[in-house]
Order: structure tokens, then C-alpha cells, then sequence
């Protein structure tokens, strides 16, 4: 964890270092103004930091705002960082043909202070509709025949929900929106594949009842994300199942005609804890001939688990959650989004999560909550 963090904030600094040194670039600032944007910028590098502080010292409203503004500053950093080196990489080209041509090319000179502003207006313009975005929830169907399926219940609806991230900005009144759409969608069983809640989550007392009331036929299930661990392990799996949920890491059962399993995820490993039974070790136990659902938290297909599963639900990657940042995860997780055929291993359905992680915005990768027809067929 603390590798993590040290990487975390080498990175997220050096593209502080860069916005600096691109604003110092097009407007040559005098010491004061460059002094006060250095001091602005420290602030928001160590701003997760002071965010977790400042709830813990019990200052929850300037805990709120502080993460607030330091999560759309994220957001809008990393826009700007995004725009900023496609436009570096214009000027770069277009300074490369007037080389071959040997002389100027009218329209293809980009100064330094346009390409910042350009830049700037992008990353603001995007953020404001990202934050809308993360709003819009999405309700994704997909249909699974299967003959395990017993003919007599003909259809089970799953409804998934991934990476809702409760905390201090996913608060009560984003939480019924999400609940509205679970509503809506008729349930059999509703089922949380991880970062139910995010790294703050002391004040989520609220929160219990809304996600109480939602009560399927055949109940609500839940695996434990990377965010649950970092969070404090014992205070989100009490939050868990104070909601209802029964927690599956390492477990299964025989519930509606087919069996649910789930394994914990590998945060618990890394934070020298042991998250329940192996995932080959558990499936290996369950009957064949039961369609299995495998609630997994990262979209990772295991080597030794082909054929011990029907289906594989996960979250995790939030589809990259603001474009073009799933290049990046990608490049990790090379699962898609969505449902994907694995060969020898069942189906594994990929969602692009349900909240939102740090900033408040979500671009070209839209929330869902996922409605899954498990029937009876070939």
C-alpha cells in the first residue's frame, strides 16, 4: 500500500510540474503569481490526504468541500494533461513538416499560450459535462441461456452493482438515484462486485437504510473490492451487511436455482490478510451440473479456473470512467467492458461501475447498473 501511495504521488506531482511549467510557459509569470499557484498546487497534490484527515479529526463539512474540490481538480488535471500533450504532439508534427517542406506552413503554428488556454478550456468544458454524465445511469440488459438453468424457475434476474464508491461524495442523494434504477428493474437478486464503499466511510450511517429496503426474492450479495480493504475491513463489511448484503468472499451458496461464490479481493493479500478460500479451491468444490455465478471483484480470469464457472461478474476498471484513461487500464486489464465470451471458462461481464472514484465526473464511459436474464435454454 504505501508502494502504491508513493507511486501515486510521484505521478499525480509530476503532472502537477507540468501544468506549472506549461502556465509559466505562455504567461511568464512574475514570483508572486508563481509562488501562489506553487502553494495551490501543493495543496491539491496532498489534498486525498488532508481529505481522510480531516474526516477523521470528525471535521466531515471541511472534509466535503476539501474533497470535493480537490477530486474535480483531479478531473480537470487530468483533462488538461490529456489535451495539453495531444496538442504538444500537433505542434511537434506540424514543426516536423515545415522542416521537409523548408519553409513556414500558414495555419499550423500553435503558440504556447494558445495551446495552454486550449487546453484549459477543453479540460473545464469536458468536466462540466462529465459531472453530468456521472449522473446518467444506465440500465445494460444482457440475456444468458443455459440449460443448468431449471426449467421450472425458466428465468432468474440478476441485477449487478459495481464500484459504487459511498463516501463523501457519493452520498444519500446519488445513492437513490441508484436505488430508483434497482427498483425499476425488478429484481431476483442484486449482487455488489466490490468497492461498495470508498476510503472514507466513517459517516455512512445514513446510508444503511436506503440500501436496506431493497429486498429481492432471492436475496443480496456482495464481494469485497480493493477499496473496502484500504478503507478498514471490519467497518465496511459491518456496513455491508448492516445493508443486507451477506458477504461471499471465499464462499458459496445454492440460492434460486443456481449457486453463488465470490472471492476476496487480492487487496486483502497485499495488506497481509487472508480473504477466505482460494478461488480454484472453492469452485472446485461446487457441482457441475448448477450454474455457477462467480462474483469477483477484478476483471481477471484465472488459469486454473476454466470450466468451474457459468458466469463471472466484475467491476473495478470504471471503463477508464474519464476518457481516454481506459488506454491506461487497458494496457492492465485487458478485459473490455461488457460481455465477452471466455474460452474454456463461461462468460465474464465486465461493468463500467455504478459511482464514481475520486472526481465526480465520468467521460465517454457512462454509470450502469447491469440486468442480467439467466434463462432456461440451450
Amino acid at each position: 500500500m504505501s508502494l502504491f501511495l508513493l507511486a501515486f504521488f510521484i505521478v499525480y506531482g509530476g503532472v502537477h510540474f507540468y501544468f506549472f511549467a506549461k502556465f509559466r510557459g505562455a504567461f511568464a509569470p512574475g514570483p508572486a503569481c508563481s509562488s501562489a499557484l506553487i502553494l495551490f498546487l501543493a495543496l491539491m497534490v496532498i489534498a486525498p490526504i488532508l481529505v481522510r484527515l480531516a474526516e477523521r479529526a470528525g471535521y466531515e463539512d471541511a472534509a466535503r468541500i476539501l474533497a470535493y474540490a480537490g477530486y474535480v481538480w483531479m478531473g480537470v488535471l487530468f483533462l488538461f494533461f490529456s489535451a495539453s500533450v495531444a496538442l504538444d504532439l500537433f505542434r511537434l508534427a506540424a514543426g516536423a513538416a515545415r522542416l521537409v517542406a523548408h519553409r513556414d506552413l500558414p495555419g499550423l503554428g500553435v503558440s504556447g499560450r494558445t495551446a495552454f488556454l486550449t487546453a484549459s478550456a477543453i479540460s473545464v468544458c469536458i468536466s462540466f459535462y462529465g459531472y453530468f454524465e456521472a449522473l446518467q445511469f444506465r440500465a445494460e440488459r444482457i440475456v444468458i441461456k443455459s440449460a443448468k438453468i431449471p426449467v421450472e424457475i425458466g428465468r432468474i434476474r440478476v441485477v449487478q452493482i459495481s464500484d459504487v464508491h459511498l463516501g463523501l461524495i457519493v452520498g444519500e442523494k446519488r445513492l437513490r438515484r441508484i436505488i430508483r434504477e434497482i427498483e425499476a428493474t425488478k429484481a431476483d437478486m442484486l449482487v455488489s462486485t466490490g468497492d461498495l464503499v470508498d476510503g472514507q466511510i466513517d459517516g455512512l450511517s445514513e446510508l444503511v437504510a436506503p440500501l436496506r429496503e431493497i429486498k429481492p426474492k432471492y436475496g443480496k450479495y456482495a464481494v469485497t473490492g480493493n477499496h473496502e480493504w484500504y478503507a478498514g475491513i471490519d467497518q465496511a463489511l459491518n456496513f455491508t451487511r448492516k445493508t443486507g448484503f451477506a458477504v461471499m468472499d471465499g464462499k458459496a451458496l445454492y440460492q434460486g436455482g443456481i449457486t453463488v461464490a465470490g472471492v476476496s479481493d487480492p487487496a486483502s493479500r497485499q495488506m497481509g490478510v487472508f480473504g477466505g478460500t482460494p478461488e480454484k479451491e472453492m469452485l472446485a468444490r461446487l457441482p457441475r451440473d448448477k450454474f455457477t455465478l462467480l462474483l469477483k471483484h477484478r476483471p481477471v480470469v484465472e488459469k486454473e479456473s476454466p470450466g468451474l464457472y457459468d458466469l463471472q461478474l466484475s467491476g473495478h476498471i470504471h471503463q477508464g470512467q474519464i476518457f481516454p484513461f481506459i488506454l491506461v487500464t487497458r494496457l492492465i486489464y485487458p478485459a473490455p467492458s461488457g460481455a465477452s465470451r471466455q474460452e474454456g471458462a463461461g462468460t465474464l461481464y465486465v461493468s463500467r461501475g455504478t459511482g464514481t472514484w475520486g472526481p465526480p465526473i465520468r467521460f465517454l464511459a457512462p454509470p450502469e447498473v447491469t440486468v442480467i436474464d439467466l434463462v432456461h435454454g440451450e
